[in-house]
C-alpha cells in the first residue's frame, strides 16, 4: 500500500462505497430506493454490509474474495480491511488491540427482506470455537427500521424455541422438511419500526418477510440453515445448510431450551434508553454493552450540531436520515442518506452539522467492549 494513501486515511473520517451482498433469498427493494437507486427491485442483493472487514460465505461464489469487504470510496481496490492491518492501533485503538487484536470485531448489516428467511441458528463462541476453529460465533441484535406488508401481511420474525423441542424431534422435523411444523416451534412476532430484538448464539430464528431492518452481530457469516429450500424456491446447497461441519454436528448448535411467548419477549426484547439531550442534539442507546459485550449501537438525532468523541476507540456511522458535513482538523466532508463511514481511533474529536431542513439521523456503532 502506497504510504502516502496509509497515513492519509488515519487522521480523517473514512467513507465507504455502497456494499450489496448476494444471499440465498429475495429482497433489496426497499434497501434500492434507500439508496436512491433506479427501477428498485427485489433480488439476491437485499443486504448492505457497513465497515465490514469481514467476507461473504457463499456456495459457488468463492471466487469473489473481496465478497462482502468494506471498500474505500475513491480508493479503486482499496478495502477498510487492509487499512486497518496495515495500521490496527491508530485505525482501531490501543486498548482495542491489546484485548481484541487487529480486528473490528463486529459487522453491521442493512436488511430488507421481500420474503422469510430460511430458519436458521448462528453458533456461540463455544460451539464456534469448537465446530468452526473461529474465535467469534453470531451472537445478533436487530432493530427495526421499517417495512412493508408482503401478500397482505405486516412485517414479523420467528424468534426462540417453544417449551418442549428436543434435539430428537427438530432433527426429525429437518428430516422431514416439514417448513409447518418447523415454524410451529418457534414464536412468531409482529415487529414494529423502533423495536429492537437480542439473537443469542444458539437461538434459532428467522426474518419475516417485509422486515427492514439494521443488524449488528459478531463478525462471522457462520449461518446455519434447516430448510433445503427457500420460501421462493432456491435450492439452497447442503454447505450452506451445515457450512461444512455436517449434518450430524450442525445440531449441536442450537439451544434446546424453550420458553413461553412473555418470557422470549421478557429475555430478547430491548428497551432504548436516552443517554443524553440537549437542544442541539440527542443520543439514543439502542443496545449496550449491559445487554451483550459484543456490540453497541447508538442513534444520534441532530437539529444543528453536536461535537463528537472517539475517546481512543474506532466507531462507525451510519446515515438514516437528512444531510451534514463531518468537521475533523484535516477538513470537512459531506455526508447524506445511506452514506457509510469508518471513524479512526485516532481522531479524537469530530463535529456533525446538520444541512437542510430534514433532522440528522446517524447510527454510531461500536465493537467489542474492551474494560
Amino acid at each position: 500500500m502506497d504510504k502516502n494513501i496509509k497515513e492519509k486515511h488515519k487522521v480523517k473520517p473514512i467513507k465507504l462505497s455502497s456494499n450489496r451482498v448476494w444471499r440465498t433469498y429475495l429482497g433489496g427493494k426497499l434497501l434500492d430506493e434507500w439508496q436512491g437507486l433506479d427501477q428498485a427491485s427485489d433480488q439476491h442483493f437485499p443486504e448492505e454490509w457497513i465497515m465490514s472487514i469481514t467476507s461473504a460465505r457463499n456456495t459457488g461464489r468463492e471466487h469473489l474474495v473481496n465478497e462482502g469487504l468494506g471498500m474505500v470510496s475513491n480508493e479503486s481496490g482499496l478495502s477498510l480491511k487492509e487499512l486497518i492491518t496495515s495500521s490496527p492501533q491508530d485505525m482501531l485503538g490501543k486498548k482495542h488491540v491489546e484485548k481484541v487484536g487487529p480486528h473490528t470485531g463486529v459487522l453491521v448489516k442493512i436488511i430488507d427482506s421481500s420474503e422469510r428467511l430460511a430458519v436458521q441458528v448462528h453458533p456461540d463462541r463455544k460451539m464456534a470455537k469448537e465446530l468452526f476453529q473461529s474465535d467469534y460465533g453470531k451472537t445478533e441484535c436487530w432493530h427495526i427500521l421499517g417495512g412493508r406488508e408482503i401478500d397482505g401481511e405486516p412485517p414479523y420474525v420467528y424468534l426462540g424455541f417453544k417449551p418442549g423441542i428436543t434435539k430428537e424431534k427438530w432433527r426429525k422435523i429437518f428430516e422431514e422438511q416439514n417448513i409447518d411444523e418447523m415454524l410451529a416451534c418457534m414464536h412468531k412476532i409482529y415487529v414494529k419500526p423502533g423495536e429492537t430484538y437480542l439473537l443469542e448464539g444458539g437461538i434459532p430464528h428467522a426474518i419475516g418477510s417485509g422486515c427492514f431492518l439494521v443488524e449488528i452481530q459478531e463478525p462471522t457469516d457462520l449461518t446455519i440453515r434447516t430448510e433445503r429450500t427457500s420460501p421462493s424456491g432456491f435450492q439452497i446447497a447442503d454447505n450452506m445448510c451445515h457450512q461444512g461441519i455436517g449434518f450430524d454436528k450442525m445440531f449441536e448448535c442450537f439451544r434446546y431450551e424453550g420458553y413461553t411467548r412473555e418470557e422470549t419477549l421478557e429475555k430478547w426484547k430491548v428497551k432504548p434508553e436516552l443517554i443524553e439531550k440537549d437542544p442541539f442534539h440527542s443520543e439514543t442507546e439502542v443496545i449496550g454493552y449491559n445487554t451483550t459485550p459484543y456490540f453497541r449501537m447508538t442513534m444520534v438525532e441532530v437539529r444543528t450540531e453536536v461535537e463528537l468523541k472517539t475517546e481512543g476507540i474506532f466507531t462507525g456511522l451510519y446515515v438514516l436520515s437528512g444531510k451534514a458535513t463531518i468537521d475533523t482538523d484535516q477538513g470537512k466532508e459531506s455526508l447524506e442518506k445511506a452514506d457509510q463511514f469508518f471513524i479512526p481511533a485516532n481522531i479524537g474529536t469530530y463535529k456533525l452539522t446538520q444541512n437542510g431542513d430534514e433532522p440528522l439521523k446517524v447510527l454510531r456503532l461500536f465493537g467489542p467492549k474492551i474494560s
